[in-house]
């Protein structure tokens, strides 16, 4: 097996080292508009929290019957912290190591625990906007109100946008400096 190229093996510790700034920072954001809300409401996903604009947010959606967002109903936030660290320490790991087929192991964890986390949470954004209470005062025929997974999108009267924050692009970066590194590798360690 080949060892990879110093260069390579810095790439992988930089690309490690970046999911830190996802234990500061919101992973996600979810926007919403509204003629009565022009100064926007927001959700902010850590990997262990929801901040933002929660209560507003919840009351608002009591009306259409959807459930109100709280952490406790997100065993995800237990794990994720864990399953980071762990994705952080198998980087370094791949680097110390020094051997291709580690970071190939390493960027497939990384992309099927992305893929993962991703259906996750469309799978939750659908049970939330389909899964309405039956007595809520504001019933529409047809309607859900699934926010978008990435994007935006027209929710009645609200407009909704949905985006990586910054430790979402800390991941993004990890991933994109990964297949970097082994591209390089590949081709300069012939």
């Amino acid at each position: 097996m080949k060892k990879l190229l110093l260069p390579t093996r810095l790439l992988v510790v930089v690309a490690s080292l970046l999911l830190i700034i996802s234990y500061f920072t919101p992973i996600w954001q979810i926007w919403m508009w509204a003629p009565q809300y022009p100064e926007w409401l927001s959700l902010h996903i850590w990997l262990d929290n929801i901040t933002g604009d929660v209560d507003i947010i919840n009351g608002l959606n009591h009306y259409i019957g959807m459930k109100h967002i709280k952490v406790e109903m997100f065993p995800e936030f237990k794990i994720l912290p864990i399953i980071v660290g762990f994705i952080l320490a198998f980087g370094l790991i791949t680097a110390a190591v020094g051997k291709r087929w580690l970071l190939w192991t390493f960027l497939i964890v990384f992309a099927v625990t992305g893929i993962v986390g991703m259906v996750d949470f469309y799978m939750w954004g659908y049970d939330y906007g389909h899964n309405l209470d039956p007595t809520a005062a504001i019933k529409v025929p047809g309607m859900a109100y699934q926010p978008p997974l990435i994007g935006t999108k027209e929710l009645l009267n609200f407009i909704a946008y949905s985006a990586p924050d910054i430790g979402g692009w800390a991941f993004i970066s990890t991933g994109i400096l990964t297949v970097l590194a082994l591209v390089f590798d590949i081709f300069k360690n012939k």
